[in-house]
């Protein structure tokens, strides 16, 4: 193999080229070159200047994942980056692709810096629970903005060439897309002004206030609730804006080394790797996905209007099906909403919108249009007998080899697919709303479902952009079978004696978006009764149920829809007031039953919730619904809001010890020996001393 960093000398200038596919990653093998490279240009009194750019797709797209979890081994980044700035050579990073975490930081320790108009860059560090730890907290508020600094650090999201332009962080924006070549034009250029180095330590940072710093640290610290990165990552800048570059270079690193022991840090890396094992399942190694060009959406209310705009953007054909023109008029009005909203984020551009509107989407009152589409989505009323009818029709209707799926979220999907005589073809595909937004895809597999209509699965979601997880046949499959059991776990815990508003506070102290109870009032508080209905009469009569949720929609409450729900809404008001008259029902359900109330602190409330989730996640894992733990964190990472430093609840659980959560739940099964069951796999693996991670592969 070729080195990963080679040098060559043209007309006086030395031209270092990083090509360590796909990425470029800063491998020790590249940081070795890189550095060799550099001290031989500069030792050399026949270069003028030196360029540094990236062969292949990109500039360097940040570390080498195949080292995370390693001992670092040298050159080490910092000294690296430090000792190409102090070269006496004028040093030129040319840019195009991506410049990520050390990538950018490395061009950053470059004097001068020209990308192409495509290129984006960005220090994605916080997004692994990390701070930039080879002087990005340093350099960049010394050529941008301090806020914009800030923002680019604490969030982790890219800029794009203009932007990097406007803002200082580059120096020119390359005409064509040839960057070696405008690297040594523009290295040429420096030597023929005269132009020396200009290393950015020597610069100063730029100038902030320190209230505007306090107003930064305040907005920043609100919004990581709880995460600890992008606060650190605040500290680091105002040691930037405090000290001499050499103290805040010690000061970044003394950070970056706190985070490395955290909980957060591991939990966020187990989920960066976890993200890219979960479409790797056996059951599809080396099948051909099938041919997916033409699809069809069947209902279009929020969700299949969800569905049909993610499949435009995926560059697919669709044809929705609605049952009469108003409803296919309302249809086609909210995908066109769907895809202006992507134009106005830059999505899409209005050209691509028009393409899709006039030629590749369309809306139909009549199933037999769907016959010459590869895949059919329904998306109609929760209802067995509705999806019944609907797969025998299509059944019917539809090509050989044409994948049948159903959008379901709890429903059996082999009793739908004994509809048709193709159950081979018959899967499920539970998108989550909005469809076009939500990351997750749940590819459920029924009995018969073929090994290609699966891998069709996992390639749909890849290509509209999803994070697809498999999962087997039960009801609510991995997320809603879980949420179904924290939910009752939560309802116990407030007929125990927490409040809504008690179990909301906590939940979102944990790191939620929402509590259980403003999600459900958002959510609409009638979807769950419906639920609650249709499984009454399977319900065990040894079941504690809480009934205070069916009382409140019993009485007219809905939720948001209606103004009242556990909360009580206002007009112009984001969100609701606690309501003492569902207190008075909870308090009153609590007499009837016996229950004496009993105050219960944050950490009770979510040491309840999580012992619940984990244990009907270990029942999962055992059943085989889920493959391995980490289709469960996925799951609940991407599809209901379980916040991503926290790992997902099976990370949560061996963070926090499986002995801990077992012994929870005994303590809790004195309370209700009915619910509070430990699950099999959850024993067995306490009894071995192993942990959920040890099953994931």
């Amino acid at each position: 193999m070729s080195a990963p960093v080679i040098m060559t000398v043209e007309n006086g200038i030395a031209v270092i080229e990083i090509n360590n596919p796909p990425v470029n990653a800063l491998s020790q093998a590249v940081r070795s070159g890189l550095i060799e490279c550099v001290r031989e240009a500069d030792a050399d009194g026949a270069v003028d200047a030196i360029v540094i750019y990236g062969a292949g797709r990109t500039f360097i797209a940040g570390a080498d994942i195949k080292e995370f979890g390693k001992p670092p081994q040298e050159p080490h980044l910092p000294p690296l980056i430090s000792e190409m700035e102090a070269v006496s050579t004028p040093t030129v990073a040319a840019l195009h692709g991506t410049a990520l975490g050390g990538g950018l930081e490395t061009a950053l320790g470059s004097h001068y810096r020209i990308a192409l108009a495509s290129a984006r860059f960005g220090l994605p560090e916080v997004k692994l629970g990390l701070l930039p730890g080879a002087g990005g907290t340093q350099r960049l508020p010394r050529v941008i903005p301090v806020a914009k600094a800030a923002d680019m650090i604490t969030s982790g999201a890219m800029i794009g060439a203009k932007e990097a332009l406007d803002l200082g962080l580059i120096d020119e924006i390359a005409e064509g897309d040839d960057i070696r070549a405008a690297g040594i034009a523009f290295a040429q250029d420096l030597v023929k002004a005269g132009k020396g180095p200009r290393p950015t330590n020597a610069r100063p940072c730029n100038p902030v206030t320190s209230d505007e710093m306090a107003a930064i640290r305040a907005k920043v610290t609100k919004a990581a609730r709880g995460l600890m990165a992008p606060v650190s990552c605040i500290t680091a800048l105002e040691a930037a804006v405090s000290m001499p570059f050499e103290d805040g270079l010690k000061r970044e690193r003394e950070l970056f080394m706190e985070l490395m022991q955290t909980d957060q840090r591991s939990a966020m890396i187990h989920v960066f790797f976890a993200e890219r094992k979960v479409g790797k399942i056996a059951e599809i190694e080396g099948v051909a996905p099938r041919d997916i060009s033409q699809v069809g959406v069947i209902g279009g209310g929020t969700m299949g209007s969800g569905i049909a705009t993610s499949a435009l953007l995926a560059g697919l054909e669709v044809i929705l099906a609605e049952r009469d023109d108003a409803a296919a008029a309302r249809a086609l009005e909210t995908v066109g909403k769907n895809l202006s909203g992507a134009v106005k984020r830059g999505k899409l551009s209005q050209a691509k919108y028009d393409a899709i509107m006039a030629d590749q989407f369309r809306t139909t009152l009549d199933y037999a249009d769907f016959s010459n589409a590869d895949l059919v989505i329904e998306a109609v009323f929760e209802s067995m007998e509705v999806k019944q009818d609907v797969f025998g029709k299509l059944d019917a209707i539809c090509k050989p080899g044409a994948i049948l799926a159903s959008n379901t979220s709890y429903l059996n999907i082999n009793d739908i697919a004994a509809m048709t005589k193709r159950p081979q073809d018959v899967v499920g595909l539970h998108f989550f709303s909005p469809a076009h937004v939500m990351k997750l895809l749940e590819v459920v597999v029924a009995d018969k479902t073929a090994p290609d209509v699966v891998a069709s699965g996992f390639a749909l979601g890849k290509r509209m952009g999803k994070i697809a997880v498999r999962s087997g046949v039960c009801d609510g499959f991995i997320g809603n079978r879980i949420m179904n059991a924290y939910a009752k776990a939560i309802n116990g815990t407030v007929l125990a004696g927490a409040s809504p508003y008690d179990v909301d506070r906590a939940m979102e102290n944990f790191g939620l978006a929402m509590g259980l109870f403003s999600v459900a009032d958002l959510a609409g508080l009638d979807i769950g009764w419906a639920n609650r209905k249709r499984m009454a009469p399977n319900r065990d009569p040894r079941e504690r149920y809480a009934e205070f949720a069916d009382k409140i929609c019993e009485l007219g409450r809905y939720g948001r829809k209606t103004g009242r729900g556990f909360y009580v809404y206002e007009e112009g008001k984001r969100g609701g007031t606690p309501d003492p008259e569902v207190l008075e029902v909870i308090a009153q359900e609590r007499a009837a039953k016996g229950i004496q109330p009993t105050e219960m602190s944050d950490q009770d409330i979510i040491d309840r919730y999580m012992a619940a989730m984990i244990n009907e996640a270990a029942r999962i894992v055992g059943e085989g619904i889920a493959q391995r733990p980490l289709d469960v964190d996925i799951t609940l990472l991407n599809g209901y809001g379980f916040p991503r430093w926290r790992g997902g609840p099976m990370q949560y659980a061996d963070t926090v010890g499986l002995e801990k959560v077992l012994n929870d739940i005994k303590t809790y099964q004195k309370e209700d020996d009915y619910f509070w069951q430990p699950a099999p796999l959850l024993e067995q693996l306490v009894a071995e001393g192993k942990t959920f991670s040890s099953l994931n592969g």
